[in-house]
């Protein structure tokens, strides 16, 4: 026999009051529910909805339903998506701050809940929509003549930052994520010093950027401060103070002793482990704006996103193990997928070469094919055919027998596989004929060399093949620079001028070090020797 069900009336907005309370990231949401005959907490009511047997309709006894209107289930279910977690102290539900805008439409008119909201929450909001109203204006001392696409985004980064959230500014590589930075830093230069922390590597493109872009501010490395402290602590308006991950380590509590006017974490995917200390001590500093600049938001999984985001805007994707269990463990589909972007959206921007090319000069791409020798390539097929047998998933007996003889892991032998394709002799030194693409590189250098005006960069992810590459150059008789991650700083930035200035036409550089901040404008040809490969 089937139940008798029991329905006790409808439920409507107007039935539900709710209070909005300002902490320092988070709404607390708490309020009632008039049932007829009795009242429940806004608690109860969503734990009714998300335990619901019936979809719009809540119960609130044994075989006893109330129908909720469409309005109401739409409420109920925009609260639940908005919702970042539960604080037991205050019984109440927790809301981003960040998502001050949603919740606002939640609570809206339109939607006839009876919403009473603190001063604080108000005064945010106005200050979110009067933001999104303004057009800030590129700050005259900008010594730039910005693109339209970076006018674009320096614009939204002013409008994100005047009511105090945090923004990722997602741009490839070499769009001019740091000119569009300085030109926020410049426009807010009177509100107190601003602070970058940026790779080792990028520490003096920096100051010379800073230099350049916006003489009115004044750029202070803190690596080569004698005193960091005092450094740190004489810090005003119109100052950049810039340090490095690693000293911002070492010097955590000295940078978290003050308030930063501008916080920005450049190639930011260095905090992408929420359990390190680099994540934690950028965590702890205090500032009213927070930028992050990354081509790579997103380099292996996830909850890489959700530490960028606790920097930039904290609580927006809640709490580290719901977010983990909403978005990582549970299946991924479609309504996932458009949850956590709707939520992400507002505070990302990337634009890639593709999408502005109208502002960019035409880039020509030619893949150079290079045959190996029938030596090279039978070393080459020897490894290969070795790795493949060794991870193949149905063995025969005797292939079987032959695998457990190879004492080979994957990715190292993928490496061996890359350096071969490179070089032999980079992996058998006693190898003594020419590389191929060694060959095939000078006849290009040599085509290069005679054109007028030709500036040439040269990469590779490996060091020993680079190597081998300047013995070529210098017999050859090619000048060249070479810059790879033990080039000392002051070094590195000599080098960059030289060849920017000087008649020097060929730069050798390591995929590694070449990657993040280098300003080589003079070049007109790159030669990628091997493509980066990152085996996670």
């Amino acid at each position: 026999m089937g139940r008798e069900l029991k329905f006790k009336g409808v439920v409507k907005p107007a039935d539900v009051d709710v209070q909005v309370k300002t902490d320092i990231d988070w709404f607390q949401i708490q309020g009632n529910v008039h049932i007829p005959g009795t009242v429940c907490s806004f608690e109860d009511l969503l734990d009714m909805y998300r335990q619901a047997e019936y979809d719009g309709y809540i119960k609130i006894g044994d075989n006893e339903y109330m129908k909720m209107t469409e309005a109401l289930k739409k409420n109920i279910e925009q609260m639940d998506n908005v919702i970042a977690g539960y604080d037991k102290s205050s019984k109440s539900q927790l809301v981003g701050k960040y998502d001050v805008g949603h919740l606002a439409e939640i609570l809206g008119d339109d939607g006839g809940l009876h919403a009473q909201m603190d001063e604080e929450f108000l005064g945010l909001l106005k200050r979110m929509r009067e933001a999104y109203e303004s057009t800030p204006e590129v700050p005259a001392g900008l010594n730039a003549t910005l693109r339209d696409y970076q006018k674009e985004g320096f614009e939204w980064l002013a409008r994100l930052t005047s009511w105090g959230a945090g923004a990722c500014l997602a741009d490839d590589m070499g769009l001019g994520k740091t000119v569009q930075s300085i030109a926020l830093m410049l426009h807010r230069a009177d509100q107190g010093p601003s602070l970058v922390v940026a790779p080792k590597s990028l520490v003096l493109n920096w100051e010379n950027e800073l230099r350049k872009f916006a003489p009115s501010l004044n750029p202070v490395n803190i690596n080569s401060a004698k005193n960091k402290k005092q450094a740190i602590a004489d810090a005003k308006a119109g100052d950049v103070a810039i340090t490095t991950y690693g000293v911002m380590v070492t010097q955590k509590d000295i940078l978290t002793s003050r308030r930063w006017n501008v916080i920005c974490l450049d190639e930011a995917h260095s905090i992408k482990n929420r359990m390190t200390r680099t994540s934690r001590s950028a965590m702890a500093l205090k500032g009213d704006a927070r930028i992050i600049l990354t081509g790579t938001p997103l380099q292996n999984h996830l909850g890489e996103m959700w530490n960028l985001f606790q920097f930039i805007n904290p609580g927006l994707l809640g709490p580290w193990q719901q977010f983990a269990d909403k978005y990582i463990r549970s299946p991924w589909d479609d309504m996932v997928q458009r949850e956590l972007k709707d939520r992400t959206l507002p505070f990302i921007l990337r634009r890639t070469k593709n999408e502005v090319l109208s502002d960019l000069p035409e880039k020509i791409c030619y893949e150079q094919m290079v045959e190996l020798t029938p030596e090279e390539l039978q070393i080459y097929e020897k490894i290969r055919k070795d790795l493949e047998l060794k991870f193949k998933k149905h063995k025969t007996d005797a292939e079987k027998d032959k695998a457990a003889k190879l004492h080979i892991g994957f990715f190292q032998e993928l490496t061996r596989l890359r350096l071969l394709a490179n070089s032999v002799s980079l992996v058998y030194p006693e190898w003594k004929p020419e590389s191929s693409k060694i060959g095939v590189l000078r006849d290009i250098l040599t085509s290069l060399r005679s054109g007028n005006g030709n500036k040439v960069l040269i990469f590779s992810q490996f060091t020993s093949f680079l190597a081998q590459i300047g013995n070529m150059m210098k017999d050859a008789g090619f000048d060249y620079k070479y810059l790879d991650g033990q080039t000392p700083l002051d070094e590195r930035q000599r080098l960059v001028d030289e060849f920017q200035t000087g008649d020097c036409q060929f730069f050798l550089i390591s995929l590694t070090a070449g990657g993040l901040g280098l300003n080589l404008t003079a070049a007109n040809y790159v030669i990628l020797m091997d493509p980066w490969w990152n085996p996670s």
